[in-house]
């Protein structure tokens, strides 16, 4: 193997990578954050859990992603830990669908229905639907999504197959035979895989990886079974430092899943490796291929799981034995469950983070309206309590102004399909609309206060047009958060 392999197999990697983190987020997009949303709401029953977290994954290619979402929702108060295993579980099931997609390059035969199920068949086709797509749909639209997730499918086959040319003159290299060689012992091959994914950060994508070095025959039953271990250890990574600066469960749903994998992997090799002492196992020493590397990462996920799900309590309560309750600062003011909710890991799945901006200006909204509707009955009657009120939420408004027009910018700057684009515009010009609503409400608060300060007492007919103005203003805001609350925010605009 000579320089221009190794370019090529780099070359190769770079394709694979991107064609998966292209399709990734095209899924993602696609998705419009209501995968997302259901993994938030329907985790109360810890088998639902396991499935959400399976079919979540499934479709957007990544347990990493999954695990992140959950650091997150466990971070902002959203998911409860204990909710939190059971998708962690199903997440690492979800992401075995990867490897077997990837498995369909090592498809050999001459029947024509065969030879139509390998990508370098079907990968052409979809390529030429995706830019046609992608250069007749318009900016946004799930057409234009659609087309970036199949050339995001056909550059990640695209790379798949050219890693595995750049790699098949391995096959004749003694070097190469050694080093797989060593890798066959246990430790060393799970030290091999927890690493290498713990850099690209992907276990799915160090896989396929594997299953292109099965290409040069050379990879036995025996060295890829202790790497795929190691695999499924090193992408705890991400969540970890996912998790980094976050609160004490966010970090506790981290080490859950750390802890999942280890576990499993120790009971994995103890029993396999145990058996093997007594039982002969001379299909180790053959030659594996994409399929068996796909079947032996689904045995190893599915098998972990139907395992510790039983002991998922227990997971939690070794992650609080490691990351204690004492020492653990208590934010100065507490922030609004909607406003904790805009978490920075949600960035990365920007449906699903425009929709709770949506939440959290929805509450801003009303918050407004309340504070207008005091501010009134303060100017009819000073009350000091009420004042204190009105000035209370005129605060509450300024804190979700800074929060989310922060968190707006910031997801401005991520690829937003059309639809949740038009949305952020709109939200960022209405929570200028609600934040000056409220200092509204604390200018009556205080005009009240210099007439009770002055001793001016308004007449009759002033109090009347007041009452008709006040009445008037307080209807019209009923049907702005109304409409608002509806989802129709352009029309609450113009209300």
């Amino acid at each position: 193997m000579d320089i221009f392999h190794v370019l090529t197999m780099a070359g190769g990697l770079a394709l694979f990578l991107y064609g998966m983190k292209v399709m990734g987020d095209g899924l993602v997009q696609l998705s419009g954050g209501r995968l997302e949303k259901i993994l938030e709401k329907l985790t109360k029953n810890r088998f639902a859990a396991l499935l959400l977290g399976m079919v979540v994954t499934a479709v957007i290619q990544s347990s990493s992603a999954t695990t992140v979402m959950v650091v997150g929702f466990v971070n902002a108060g959203i998911m409860k830990l204990g909710q939190a295993v059971g998708i962690i579980m199903g997440a690492n099931i979800g992401t075995t669908v990867t490897s077997w997609i990837l498995s369909l390059a090592g498809i050999s035969g001459t029947n024509i229905f065969i030879r139509l199920l390998k990508p370098s068949s079907f990968s052409p086709v979809l390529a030429l639907i995706g830019i046609i797509l992608l250069m007749t749909a318009k900016e946004g639209s799930k057409k234009k999504t659609v087309g970036t997730i199949f050339l995001g499918f056909t550059v990640l086959m695209t790379g798949m197959e050219t890693m595995s040319g750049a790699v098949s003159p391995l096959k004749d290299d003694p070097n190469f035979t050694g080093l797989l060689t060593a890798f066959s012992n246990p430790i060393l091959g799970v030290l091999a895989g927890a690493v290498l994914t713990a850099v690209i950060q992907s276990s799915s994508a160090s896989v396929g990886i594997l299953q292109a070095l099965c290409m040069t025959g050379m990879v036995t039953w025996g060295t890829a079974l202790p790497i795929i271990l190691g695999q499924n250890i090193g992408t705890c990574v991400t969540a970890i430092l996912s998790s980094a600066g976050a609160s004490k469960n966010a970090r506790r749903a981290a080490m859950i899943h750390l802890y999942y994998n280890v576990i499993g992997s120790v009971l994995f090799m103890a029993g396999f490796y145990g058996a093997k002492l007594f039982v002969p196992m001379p299909f180790l020493d053959e030659a594996v291929g994409a399929a068996g590397i796909a079947l032996m990462h689904t045995v190893f996920n599915v098998g972990c799981t139907l395992i510790l799900f039983p002991f998922g309590n227990l997971l939690v309560k070794m992650a609080e034995k490691t990351i204690p309750d004492k020492g653990d600062a208590k934010p100065a003011v507490q922030q609004p469950a909607v406003l904790a909710a805009l978490d920075e890991r949600f960035l990365d799945q920007p449906s699903f983070a425009i929709r709770l901006c949506k939440n959290a200006a929805d509450e801003m909204a009303d918050t407004a309206r309340k504070a207008f509707r005091t501010g009134m009955q303060v100017l009819y009657r000073f009350d000091e309590a009420k004042a204190g009120e009105v000035l209370a939420m005129e605060k509450l408004c300024d804190r979700y102004e800074d929060a989310l027009g922060s968190y707006l910018v910031k997801l401005s700057g991520h690829d937003l399909a059309l639809e949740d684009s038009k949305l952020l515009s709109q939200l960022l010009h209405s929570i200028s609309d609600f934040e000056r609503i409220s200092d509204h409400a604390m200018n009556m608060v205080e005009s009240a206060r210099e007439l009770r300060e002055k001793g001016i007492t308004l007449s009759d007919d002033a109090m009347d047009e007041l009452t008709a103005f006040g009445r008037a203003v307080s209807d019209i805001l009923d049907l702005t958060v109304t409409v608002f609350a509806d989802g129709d925010t352009l029309l609450a605009r113009s209300v």
